[in-house]
């Protein structure tokens, strides 16, 4: 036998009295009810719950249907198409590949660079154009000035209404006046100035009335010239017709943002130059028939080009804040609700400055919309017929079709039936107008060479 320890001895005591302790602690009542009565109570739950999900797992085993819709019926609420959306863009470019390679292998390469400058250059020593657009300046400093003078009371209300109202006037006949007179003014050049004379007039008009309304409030005082010279710069340059006294501003730039929107402006403005030329052009050479798709296509591009990137890319530049160009127009179930959703800008501006007014004088829904329509009509000519330098009113005509076909189509038609209608406008309505205008011009200005 080895010998005897005396403090280990001690020590395995001490243990078992812990142990003791322990056990004698953990046999206490809680809550008033005895150990034997807890423990009783945890395990008839834990089995009950066990025998409630053995239950439920033999339900789902025997049963497995339950009340729903298919998922393309409209009341079952679902609404994920992303993946239709995508197969619709695979057919469209597999279906396009084949004309592509076609036309390719028989006209070959078709797009030229100098050919994309000389829509905007007849004469490279010649920028009538850009000096138009230079020009435009004199009417910016004019409305500013006159607004000043207004504020101060300078001028009175009826003097500052005159000067401005020929001011708008000069404002679309001198450009106009030009792009007919000088013929160094190409069609493409034409139309750039036009558009451009036709925002600023749309933006000093908003301007104009903005301040007559601060004014008639007693809420507006004279400002300092450079400081409202800079803040009308902003409000011409920003991606908006309708003016106000401090418009909404993002925090900062986003610099990955506005490079993503920059590299999506020159793909979009490349394949929208070259599609024409290697496309269109030799068609309308060889047989005039109509392009109602192609042209279509192009109408697609330059709205991603426009209202998508490039005005992004503008309301990034300037920390712009409202961002809604457009809503989902896409989804049009009326032709209403298209013209009042795939062009913010100019629907604000109409609601704001042309149609409310107009029920304010007292004239009816149905004589304002038709006014809103005209007014929208002569723009729509007036853009296309000057810089072509043909006056066929297609564009008029079409515009003011859109009245007739929007009663016809929120009447007679509704959901999937009237979003097809509206895309059947699309496709075959004012854009096939504008094709027409083409088509008549390279008629006119080629028909010899084609022969």
């Amino acid at each position: 036998m080895g010998d005897w320890d005396p403090a280990g001895a001690a020590a395995t005591r001490r243990r078992r009295a812990t142990l003791t302790a322990g056990r004698t602690a953990s046999l206490q009542p809680v809550n008033g009810r005895a150990p034997t009565a807890c423990e009783s109570s945890v395990t008839a739950n834990v089995c009950a719950n066990d025998g409630q999900r053995r239950r439920d797992r033999s339900v789902e085993t025997v049963r497995c249907h339950k009340t729903q819709e298919s998922l393309l019926t409209s009341t079952s609420g679902f609404n994920n198409y992303r993946g239709v959306l995508n197969w619709c863009v695979v057919m469209l470019v597999l279906s396009n590949a084949r004309l592509f390679l076609e036309n390719l292998l028989k006209y070959g390469v078709l797009v030229d660079p100098v050919q994309v400058i000389s829509l905007f250059l007849n004469d490279p020593y010649s920028w009538p154009a850009a000096c138009l657009v230079i020009v435009s300046n004199v009417f910016i400093v004019v409305a500013l000035y006159t607004e000043r003078q207004l504020s101060k009371g300078s001028f009175s209300e009826l003097v500052g209404f005159l000067v401005h109202c020929i001011n708008f006037a000069l404002m679309l006949t001198f450009p106009a006046a030009v792009v007919l007179l000088v013929p160094s003014v190409t069609p493409v050049g034409g139309a750039f100035v036009l558009g451009t004379y036709t925002i600023l007039f749309l933006k000093l008009y908003s301007y104009k009335d903005v301040n007559l309304w601060c004014r008639e409030l007693s809420t507006v005082k004279a400002k300092k010239l450079a400081r409202s010279l800079s803040y009308m710069y902003y409000f011409v340059f920003a991606p908006t017709l309708c003016y106000e006294l401090n418009f909404p501003r993002s925090p900062k730039i986003r610099m990955h943002f506005l490079l993503r929107r920059l590299s999506e402006m020159v793909s979009t403005s490349t394949r929208f130059s070259s599609c024409p030329h290697q496309w269109m052009i030799p068609i309308i050479q060889s047989s005039m028939k109509p392009l109602e798709v192609p042209n279509h296509l192009l109408w697609l591009l330059f709205f991603y080009w426009f209202f998508h990137s490039s005005m992004n890319f503008t309301a990034e530049l300037l920390r712009f804040g409202d961002r809604q160009f457009y809503k989902d127009w896409w989804n049009s179930e009326t032709v209403t609700y298209f013209w009042q959703n795939w062009n913010i800008p100019v629907h604000k501006w109409c609601l704001r400055h042309f149609y409310k007014p107009l029920l304010r004088r007292g004239f009816s829904k149905i004589i304002s919309q038709s006014a809103v329509f005209f007014l929208s009509a002569f723009f729509h000519e007036y853009l296309v017929s000057v810089p072509l330098r043909m006056f066929r009113l297609w564009a008029f005509t079409g515009m003011m079709a859109q009245l007739p076909f929007a009663w016809f189509v929120g009447y007679f038609l509704r959901g999937n039936y009237g979003n097809a209608a509206v895309w059947m406008s699309l496709i075959i309505g004012q854009p096939f107008a504008v094709l027409m205008y083409v088509h008549d011009y390279y008629v006119l200005n080629y028909g010899e060479e084609a022969q």
